[in-house]
């Protein structure tokens, strides 16, 4: 056990004096009563101000270390009205696509200084207004949204907002500020065509029961777009599980798929996830793919490229994604800060289909 000379020459080893660790919150009132100085001061050295000399600095910045001091944003945000961060919504954390994009906005706003605060919306319009609403309340800088369909609430919301909005992973036709996105009908059309050049004629879709991915939905309406051109039918459409469909959810929709068309020899699934989960069905009952049946899925996940067969997948740059929608934040918000009428712009992301040995 320390003896109490020890514990005071402990305290008193403490710049200013006082134990740190019995000090309680921590406060700038707190910093500044063990620099001996006042707390202006320390505000200003925390801001590298010129008027602190070099030796006060450094003593503030060693209490501000050892204390464990975290300086109160909130009188900034209200003197300078930048709050340094931006929030993100993205569908699904567990989805690898929308983790690439997370990752790729952090790149480009973490070079720029500024943070992100990240919400799951679970493919849900009525979390994403109430998670918009609470993230409002911390004044973000801008806010990136995943897709272009919105509660009519959330446009309520960030019309009033007037802060920069970009909309990703889409092509809205009424966007609410930047978009960085392509066609989700066009790519799942694409994938259509794709199969029926390699002499498919009996083409069947799967998809999710919700209402709330409307990009599947796009993929969707896309893939009866091209069937009806093709002159195919375009009616073999199962709907298994809610967004977004999984891969426990492939063979759910396999089968039923083959109950109802028994004759289908190609699907297209909605994500490559469902699409593995067919693939895997098939291979359980037998049935060979791609002779007897092609598999076509969507996102080019890690998956799509180490399972075997190889899926066929619509690939595009998911980081890029990312990437482009903190630029577009970025300048909206630099010619704001010069007073400089921006008008919104659309940056559209290239698919290509991956060919791979299941179609």
């Amino acid at each position: 056990m320390a003896s109490r000379a020890g514990r005071n020459k402990a305290a008193m080893s403490q710049p200013g004096g006082s134990d740190a660790s019995q000090i309680g919150a921590v406060t700038m009132q707190t910093v500044a009563r063990m620099a001996g100085v006042s707390a202006m001061t320390v505000s200003r050295a925390l801001k590298s101000d010129a008027s602190v000399s070099q030796e006060t600095r450094e003593r503030v910045l060693e209490i501000v270390r050892q204390v464990g001091y975290v300086p109160d944003a909130t009188a900034r945000v209200f003197a300078t009205r930048r709050s340094g961060f931006i929030a993100a919504l993205v569908p699904s954390l567990n989805n690898s696509n929308f983790s690439d994009t997370v990752h790729g906005m952090s790149e480009a706003f973490d070079a720029a200084g500024l943070q992100m605060l990240l919400g799951d919306t679970e493919y849900s319009l009525s979390r994403e207004e109430d998670l918009i609403r609470a993230f409002l309340q911390r004044r973000p800088e801008a806010i990136v949204l995943t897709g272009g369909a919105h509660s009519e609430g959330t446009r309520k919301l960030l019309r009033s907002a007037d802060i920069p909005i970009v909309e990703t992973w889409d092509l809205p036709k009424e966007p609410l500020g930047d978009v960085v996105g392509f066609s989700n009908e066009e790519a799942g059309a694409a994938i259509v065509r794709h199969l029926h050049a390699r002499g498919r004629r009996r083409i069947g879709f799967v998809g999710g029961k919700s209402s709330f991915d409307t990009r599947g939905s796009q993929r969707r309406a896309g893939f009866k777009k091209a069937a009806r051109a093709l002159g195919i039918p375009g009616d073999r459409v199962v709907l298994a599980g809610h967004s977004p469909v999984s891969m426990t959810q492939g063979p759910e929709a396999l089968a039923a798929m083959l109950a109802r068309w028994p004759d289908v020899d190609a699907i297209v699934c909605v994500s490559d996830l469902s699409a593995f989960g067919a693939l895997a069905e098939c291979q359980r009952r037998g049935i060979a793919v791609p002779e007897r049946i092609a598999i076509a899925g969507f996102g080019d996940f890690e998956v799509a490229r180490c399972c075997h067969p190889r899926l066929t997948t619509v690939a595009f740059d998911c980081a890029g994604i990312g990437r482009k929608a903190a630029e577009a934040a970025l300048a909206a918000l630099e010619a704001r800060a010069r007073n400089e009428i921006r008008a919104p712009a659309t940056v559209r992301i290239p698919f290509r289909v991956v060919a791979g040995e299941t179609a």
